[in-house]
């Protein structure tokens, strides 16, 4: 994989993998390290990988942007933060709308941005020793990286909202028992887990899975007329496939199917 400014990343095997690697500043976002990381996000997605697991080195997943550059930024932190968003948001939405699921495996706490981050999977696995703490409203700023969102989509927008204002450490069992988490492992197992998860996806019916993540992505504010005409189109494009015919003649032959993507 290549490593920039404390960021790793590369496709094997037809997985997508980004690293954070700045273990010994909880893989802290400076805003040079947030450009490399829109730059690994687009190198990834080009090379069209089947799964893409994102995750962090270290005891930390991502303590969020370095504060020491936002106090060093001064009277231009305002600047610097739209200098910052500019890439990293329209990145981010293209990772998460990428057709490929997207799995994150959070290896320990995960603050400001890093909530972001680590929400915005498909499947996000956590180790026990991972918590959220928002952070942004302890110093005066609000939300960014899609932390909102990706918090409000999965606990609810009412219990998000109390976490950001309230900014307590919330812990690897309550985010799991709140959705925020999907499963928890201990720290030792986590990696092993995650891997499995990502290589289960980057061998299953991966034109199916993009359209899976189509229809239930959009499915809150789509009118049902308009829903069912999608899931009819999807279904008509899947059932002449390659996939499709190799999958029904492994179930009817008792085997395990072996999806090509086509």
């Amino acid at each position: 994989m290549d490593t920039v400014e404390g960021i790793a990343w590369g496709v094997r095997d037809d997985i997508g993998r980004i690293v954070l690697k700045r273990p010994g500043s909880a893989n802290a976002l400076t805003s040079t390290s947030l450009r490399v990381l829109v730059r690994a996000i687009d190198e990834v997605l080009e090379q069209k990988p089947r799964a893409i697991l994102l995750t962090g080195e270290g005891k930390a997943f991502c303590a969020g942007g370095d504060i020491d550059e936002f106090v060093a930024a001064g009277e231009r932190l305002p600047e610097l933060v739209n200098e910052i968003l500019d890439g990293l948001h329209p990145a981010l939405l293209r990772l998460v709308t990428s057709p490929a699921p997207l799995v994150v495996a959070v290896n320990g706490p995960a603050g400001g941005a890093g909530v972001g981050l680590a929400l915005c999977g498909d499947f996000v696995l956590a180790a026990e020793s991972m918590k959220l703490r928002t952070g942004y409203a302890a110093i005066g700023l609000s939300p960014d990286a899609g932390a909102s969102y990706f918090l409000s989509r999965r606990v609810g927008p009412v219990r998000a909202q109390q976490w950001l204002m309230l900014s307590e450490p919330i812990d690897s069992q309550r985010c799991l028992a709140t959705g925020a988490v999907d499963a928890v492992y201990p720290d030792a197992e986590l990696a092993a887990a995650s891997e499995a998860l990502v290589a289960r996806l980057a061998a299953g019916a991966s034109a199916t899975f993009a359209g899976i993540k189509a229809l239930c992505g959009g499915a809150p504010g789509r009118p049902i007329e308009e829903h069912f005409a999608m899931e009819q189109r999807l279904l008509h494009e899947r059932a002449g496939s390659a996939d499709a015919r190799e999958g029904v003649a492994a179930f009817v032959a008792k085997r395990a199917p072996r999806f090509t993507g086509r």
